[in-house]
């Protein structure tokens, strides 16, 4: 069976990692994504980021421009701008996170295109919305997504000396991009339900508020500016909380229903009494004798190992689960049973590792492929586009095609 996009062409005039990295999701699905780069390429490609890996493939690029073609071509160039447009000819989707002021030099806006080609989608990543005073303004994953969106606030404890960062390099970059293949995806059943293409835009603010939605609107109905981080040291659940093993390691409960879950918990770990203790009967007498409860199972569980709380867990079926490195999780069997960790060819009889698109169709996982190298499709894709090999060349000649 075929990959749900295959037919759909996608052309791709983006940097850096959010939208980029929609269009390396909907390669994934089976688009043939087309990304134009100026000469000097997407500035991803020579980005370093401190302390990270000792590996020389760049994750970033690869993660984010998956299964892609790389065209070179400058666009600030009349002669680079008719190439667009003869790709564009063809194409169902024009995908770009570049500024509106920028769009509108080069003439790749939205009412340009869109009136040159009706059936085009066209689909953006902004920073904070294509409306409002600040609609044209630039952004980035850590300030717009993680602070003005308020996750770091949300994270951060009263009195800290700074707020919490993102966990790793284009947190809400991926969130944001694969909210935007969502939306492509939305618009491309539209059109060809009724006939209407559109244009479509998801920006970083607007999904770190649908991230986290829960909290926005309690605060807005409620009028307060800020919540209170819950205190780590006193859950209001002691069955819904983490705790520190033998061995150093965490294990975080989330047993909503406590009282289903408390007697049978108590026995498979080795403590009945505590169940029959009438002080932590039932979760109205836990949390009357709150302290006490919770300092029973913070030392129940720093009584054992890691390996022995998995065995003990795996007894009752209350919810729970281990809290897990970025190293441990390729060894994780869901993740190996479903395909979300591939290795792909690099070349060379190598591989390298691959995070899967999250989805996965009739039960399996989509297969990926490498990043381009610089304009390394330039030349394939002109001539299907019909320009001769003199044509090409001239092109080369004038410093429009790299």
């Amino acid at each position: 069976m075929g990959r749900p996009l295959e037919g759909i062409k996608v052309v791709e005039v983006a940097m850096w990692a959010f939208v980029p990295a929609c269009g390396g999701m909907l390669a994934d699905l089976g688009a043939e994504v087309i990304k134009i780069e100026p000469p000097s390429g997407d500035p991803l490609r020579g980005l370093q980021i401190g302390g990270l890996g000792k590996s020389a493939i760049d994750y970033s690029w690869e993660s984010y421009n998956r299964g892609k073609r790389s065209v070179t071509l400058d666009l600030k160039q009349p002669a680079g701008r008719a190439v667009l447009d003869r790709l564009l000819e063809g194409a169902d989707v024009f995908l770009t996170n570049l500024l509106p002021p920028a769009r509108r030099t080069m003439r790749i806006d939205a009412a340009t295109l869109r009136k040159a080609f009706p059936r085009l989608i066209y689909a953006s990543g902004s920073a904070l919305g294509p409306n409002g005073p600040e609609s044209e303004k630039g952004g980035y994953d850590a300030i717009t997504f993680w602070a003005r969106g308020g996750i770091a606030s949300s994270l951060t404890e009263e009195g800290a000396l700074h707020p919490v960062g993102p966990p790793g390099p284009a947190f809400g970059d991926t969130l944001s991009g694969a909210m935007l293949a969502g939306g492509i995806c939305a618009a491309i059943a539209r059109r060809a339900l009724t006939g209407e293409a559109g244009e479509v835009d998801v920006s970083l603010l607007g999904a770190a508020m649908w991230s986290q939605q829960r909290l926005i609107c309690q605060a807005t109905a409620d009028g307060v500016r800020k919540f209170p981080r819950p205190d780590p040291r006193l859950p209001n659940n002691v069955l819904v909380a983490n705790y520190r093993t033998a061995d150093g390691r965490f294990v975080a409960l989330c047993m909503l229903q406590a009282d289903r879950y408390w007697a049978r918990f108590c026995e498979v770990a080795g403590r009945p009494d505590l169940a029959a203790d009438p002080r932590f009967a039932n979760s109205a007498a836990r949390r009357e004798n709150l302290a006490t409860c919770h300092e029973a199972v913070t030392e129940l569980f720093a009584s054992r190992t890691l390996a022995e709380w998995r065995d003990i867990l795996s007894r009752q079926a209350g919810q729970w689960d281990v809290v897990q490195d970025v190293g441990e999780i390729a060894q994780d069997v869901q993740v190996r049973a479903n395909g979300y960790l591939k290795q792909i060819p690099a070349g060379d009889d190598t591989s390298l590792p691959m995070v899967s698109v999250p989805m996965l169709f009739d039960g399996a996982a989509l297969p990926s492929s490498r990043s381009p190298e610089l304009g390394a499709d330039s030349d394939a894709v002109l001539s299907a586009l019909g320009y001769s090999e003199d044509e090409i060349i001239d092109l080369k000649v004038q410093g429009v095609v790299f």
